[in-house]
Protein backbone atom coordinates (compact mmCIF):
# COMPACT_ATOMS: atom_id res chain seq x y z
CA UNK A 1 0.00 0.00 0.00
CA UNK A 2 1.44 3.44 -1.22
CA UNK A 3 2.51 5.62 1.87
CA UNK A 4 1.73 9.45 1.86
CA UNK A 5 4.45 11.55 3.99
CA UNK A 6 2.79 14.53 6.87
CA UNK A 7 1.91 17.65 6.08
CA UNK A 8 4.54 18.73 8.77
CA UNK A 9 7.06 16.47 6.47
CA UNK A 10 6.27 18.37 4.13
CA UNK A 11 6.60 21.34 4.85
CA UNK A 12 9.96 20.75 6.39
CA UNK A 13 11.20 19.17 3.37
CA UNK A 14 10.30 22.52 1.52
CA UNK A 15 12.30 24.48 4.83
CA UNK A 16 15.34 22.30 3.81
CA UNK A 17 15.07 23.32 -0.35
CA UNK A 18 15.18 26.90 1.05
CA UNK A 19 18.33 25.81 3.33
CA UNK A 20 19.61 24.83 -0.34
CA UNK A 21 19.83 28.56 -1.24
CA UNK A 22 21.37 29.80 1.73
CA UNK A 23 25.15 31.45 1.57
CA UNK A 24 26.89 31.08 4.67
CA UNK A 25 29.53 28.96 4.75
CA UNK A 26 29.07 28.05 8.50
CA UNK A 27 25.15 27.25 8.56
CA UNK A 28 22.18 26.84 5.93
CA UNK A 29 19.08 27.67 8.14
CA UNK A 30 15.71 27.44 5.76
CA UNK A 31 12.32 28.61 6.98
CA UNK A 32 8.39 28.30 5.57
CA UNK A 33 5.79 30.02 6.96
CA UNK A 34 2.43 28.30 6.92
CA UNK A 35 -1.47 29.68 7.87
CA UNK A 36 -4.36 27.58 7.18
CA UNK A 37 -2.46 24.95 5.65
CA UNK A 38 -1.06 27.58 2.95
CA UNK A 39 2.27 28.81 2.57
CA UNK A 40 2.78 32.31 3.57
CA UNK A 41 6.71 33.11 2.81
CA UNK A 42 9.91 31.39 2.72
CA UNK A 43 13.35 32.62 4.14
CA UNK A 44 17.24 31.21 3.64
CA UNK A 45 20.36 33.05 5.46
CA UNK A 46 22.05 35.24 2.87
CA UNK A 47 23.23 38.47 2.57
CA UNK A 48 20.68 41.61 1.86
CA UNK A 49 18.67 41.68 -1.12
CA UNK A 50 21.07 43.27 -3.93
CA UNK A 51 24.42 43.02 -1.82
CA UNK A 52 27.15 40.38 -1.70
CA UNK A 53 26.90 37.45 -0.15
CA UNK A 54 29.45 35.70 1.66
CA UNK A 55 30.05 32.98 -1.61
CA UNK A 56 30.58 36.22 -3.92
CA UNK A 57 33.18 37.75 -1.82
CA UNK A 58 34.59 34.40 -1.26
CA UNK A 59 34.74 34.40 2.34
CA UNK A 60 32.80 34.08 5.90
CA UNK A 61 34.12 37.71 8.24
CA UNK A 62 32.83 36.17 11.32
CA UNK A 63 34.98 33.12 10.68
CA UNK A 64 37.86 34.78 9.66
CA UNK A 65 37.60 36.74 12.20
CA UNK A 66 37.70 33.98 14.87
CA UNK A 67 34.18 34.54 16.01
CA UNK A 68 32.51 31.51 17.82
CA UNK A 69 28.81 30.20 15.56
CA UNK A 70 25.80 31.86 18.14
CA UNK A 71 27.67 35.10 18.87
CA UNK A 72 28.32 38.19 17.30
CA UNK A 73 25.50 38.39 14.80
CA UNK A 74 25.89 42.36 13.78
CA UNK A 75 29.47 41.03 12.32
CA UNK A 76 27.78 38.45 10.33
CA UNK A 77 26.66 39.82 6.39
CA UNK A 78 23.87 37.43 6.61
CA UNK A 79 20.19 38.09 7.48
CA UNK A 80 18.59 34.83 9.26
CA UNK A 81 16.33 31.88 7.01
CA UNK A 82 13.87 33.09 9.91
CA UNK A 83 13.93 36.76 9.43
CA UNK A 84 14.19 36.91 5.78
CA UNK A 85 10.62 34.66 5.87
CA UNK A 86 9.25 37.50 7.92
CA UNK A 87 10.37 40.09 5.52
CA UNK A 88 9.19 38.66 2.30
CA UNK A 89 5.51 38.14 3.49
CA UNK A 90 5.75 41.72 4.82
CA UNK A 91 7.13 42.73 1.71
CA UNK A 92 3.89 40.66 0.06
CA UNK A 93 1.61 42.41 2.78
CA UNK A 94 0.73 38.95 4.43
CA UNK A 95 -0.20 38.55 8.14
CA UNK A 96 1.77 35.47 9.93
CA UNK A 97 -0.62 36.25 12.89
CA UNK A 98 -1.45 32.67 13.93
CA UNK A 99 1.07 30.95 11.84
CA UNK A 100 3.50 27.96 11.77
CA UNK A 101 7.21 28.32 11.27
CA UNK A 102 9.13 25.14 9.51
CA UNK A 103 12.79 25.53 10.36
CA UNK A 104 15.48 22.96 8.67
CA UNK A 105 19.09 23.82 9.75
CA UNK A 106 22.84 22.36 8.90
CA UNK A 107 26.03 23.57 10.12
CA UNK A 108 29.04 22.76 7.81
CA UNK A 109 32.48 21.70 8.10
CA UNK A 110 35.80 23.02 6.37
CA UNK A 111 35.63 20.72 3.77
CA UNK A 112 31.90 21.74 2.96
CA UNK A 113 30.09 19.29 4.08
CA UNK A 114 27.10 19.57 6.38
CA UNK A 115 25.55 17.96 9.31
CA UNK A 116 21.81 18.18 10.47
CA UNK A 117 21.77 19.99 13.57
CA UNK A 118 18.86 21.10 16.31
CA UNK A 119 16.83 23.56 14.02
CA UNK A 120 16.13 26.33 16.79
CA UNK A 121 16.29 30.65 16.15
CA UNK A 122 18.71 32.39 17.81
CA UNK A 123 17.59 35.13 20.45
CA UNK A 124 17.10 37.97 18.09
CA UNK A 125 14.71 35.70 16.22
CA UNK A 126 12.32 34.34 18.66
CA UNK A 127 11.68 38.03 19.81
CA UNK A 128 10.82 38.87 16.03
CA UNK A 129 8.68 35.34 15.51
CA UNK A 130 6.72 36.53 19.21
CA UNK A 131 6.42 39.87 17.86
CA UNK A 132 4.82 38.49 14.10
CA UNK A 133 2.47 36.68 15.87
CA UNK A 134 3.79 33.10 14.83
CA UNK A 135 1.88 30.88 17.15
CA UNK A 136 4.64 27.46 17.03
CA UNK A 137 7.77 26.57 15.30
CA UNK A 138 8.35 22.73 14.44
CA UNK A 139 12.17 21.86 13.98
CA UNK A 140 13.75 19.48 12.04
CA UNK A 141 16.13 17.76 15.04
CA UNK A 142 19.64 16.16 14.13
CA UNK A 143 18.02 12.71 14.68
CA UNK A 144 15.61 13.26 12.17
CA UNK A 145 12.61 13.96 14.06
CA UNK A 146 10.46 16.60 14.27
CA UNK A 147 9.99 19.18 17.21
CA UNK A 148 7.01 21.61 18.40
CA UNK A 149 7.95 24.47 20.51
CA UNK A 150 4.70 26.88 21.00
CA UNK A 151 5.22 30.38 21.07
CA UNK A 152 3.08 31.28 24.12
CA UNK A 153 5.26 29.02 26.07
CA UNK A 154 7.86 31.59 25.39
CA UNK A 155 6.29 34.44 26.22
CA UNK A 156 5.38 32.96 29.34
CA UNK A 157 8.56 31.86 30.71
CA UNK A 158 9.61 35.75 29.79
CA UNK A 159 6.65 36.80 31.76
CA UNK A 160 7.79 34.87 35.08
CA UNK A 161 11.36 36.07 34.27
CA UNK A 162 13.43 38.21 32.35
CA UNK A 163 13.46 37.45 29.09
CA UNK A 164 17.52 37.38 29.18
CA UNK A 165 17.27 34.57 31.41
CA UNK A 166 16.33 32.35 28.41
CA UNK A 167 18.50 29.34 28.12
CA UNK A 168 16.78 27.80 25.05
CA UNK A 169 18.32 29.89 22.34
CA UNK A 170 20.28 28.56 18.89
CA UNK A 171 24.48 28.69 19.43
CA UNK A 172 23.84 28.87 23.44
CA UNK A 173 24.21 25.24 25.69
CA UNK A 174 21.31 25.05 28.25
CA UNK A 175 22.58 25.48 31.53
CA UNK A 176 20.82 26.01 35.13
CA UNK A 177 20.57 29.02 36.81
CA UNK A 178 19.82 29.68 40.39
CA UNK A 179 17.29 32.17 39.49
Amino acid sequence: MPTRISKDQYYINLAKVAASRAACYRAHHGCLIVRDDQIISTGYNSAPRKTKDCYERGNCLRREMGIPSGQRYELCRSVHGEQNAIINAARAGVSLLGGSMYLYSTVLNDEGEEKLINAYPCFICKKMVVNAGIEKIISQQADGTLKEHFVQDWVKDWQEKDLTDDMQQYGVKTVKTDK
